[in-house]
C-alpha cells in the first residue's frame, strides 16, 4: 500500500486526468455561493463530455479554438469564461460527438 499526501494525491490525479474540481464549500445554511457552484458545474460538464469523447485537453482546446490554458483554467474551476468561449467549447464537443458517431 501507497499513503500519499491529499495535495500530492490531487496533483497526481490532475496529471491523469481523473480529477474533477469539488464543490464549494457550503454556508451556514447549507446553500453554495452561485458564481464557485457554477463554475465547478460547467468544468464536471466539460471535463466528462471531453472525457467520454475521448479528447485530451490539447484536443478539445485546439477544436474550439480557444488556447489550451483557457481550458485548463475552466476545468479547474478558476475562471469565468464568457459565453462566446463556452459556445466555442460546446460546438467543438458537439462537432468531436457527431464525427465519433460516423466512425
Amino acid at each position: 500500500m501507497v499513503v500519499l499526501d491529499e495535495a500530492e494525491y490531487d496533483c497526481l490525479a490532475q496529471q491523469a486526468d481523473v480529477w474533477e474540481p469539488a464543490m464549494p464549500a457550503p454556508d451556514a445554511d447549507g446553500g453554495y455561493p452561485a458564481l464557485e457552484a457554477m463554475a465547478v458545474s460547467l468544468a464536471r460538464d466539460v471535463i466528462r463530455s471531453r472525457r467520454r469523447l475521448g479528447l485530451s485537453q490539447d484536443q478539445l482546446a485546439r477544436l474550439a479554438c480557444v488556447p489550451p490554458r483557457t481550458l485548463e483554467r475552466i476545468e479547474r474551476a478558476t475562471s469565468s469564461p464568457n459565453t462566446k468561449v463556452i459556445e466555442r467549447i460546446e460546438n467543438a464537443l458537439k462537432q468531436a460527438q457527431a464525427e465519433a458517431k460516423l466512425k
